[in-house]
């Protein structure tokens, strides 16, 4: 499964933001070693976030938990089998639509999922396997 996930990092919340949608706050985070900042829109009504809380992410490019490619579409694999889905609380499909690589160490990885913005920044070693196209974005405290 190691291949699979692309990305794991537990992040403190630091701030959140609800004034431009009704349903939707940005909630920004760092990472616990300090190394890697994240901004997330997320639909708070269904996966309430607040200040000073950890949430782990996981950015994977399978929910099969044997690390072999999706075969069926993502919601039909969830209905009979077991899948890495099933131990996160919130997930979501996307693409990375954007990579850049800054001057030193630093990279930026921009994400949708559906709408639903992420952005992440941090060490070139964390961040460069985030090249892949889609991603499945797995969320729990």
């Amino acid at each position: 499964m190691a291949d699979a996930q692309l990305f794991e990092e537990t992040f403190n919340i630091t701030s959140r933001n609800d004034q431009k949608y009704d349903r939707v706050s940005r909630i920004f985070g760092t990472s616990t070693d300090n190394t890697t900042t994240m901004s997330l829109d997320i639909n708070h009504e269904l996966y309430p976030l607040t200040v000073g809380e950890n949430v782990q992410m996981v950015l994977a490019t399978t929910l099969n938990l044997d690390g072999t490619k999706d075969e069926k579409g993502w919601r039909e694999a969830a209905r009979g089998e077991s899948t890495l889905a099933d131990m996160y609380d919130y997930v979501c499909h996307g693409k990375v639509y954007r990579f850049e690589e800054g001057d030193g160490e630093m990279i930026k990885v921009y994400c949708s999922f559906g709408g639903l913005l992420l952005f992440i920044e941090g060490p070139f070693k964390k961040l460069t396997s985030l090249r892949i196209d889609y991603v499945y974005m797995l969320l729990k405290k």
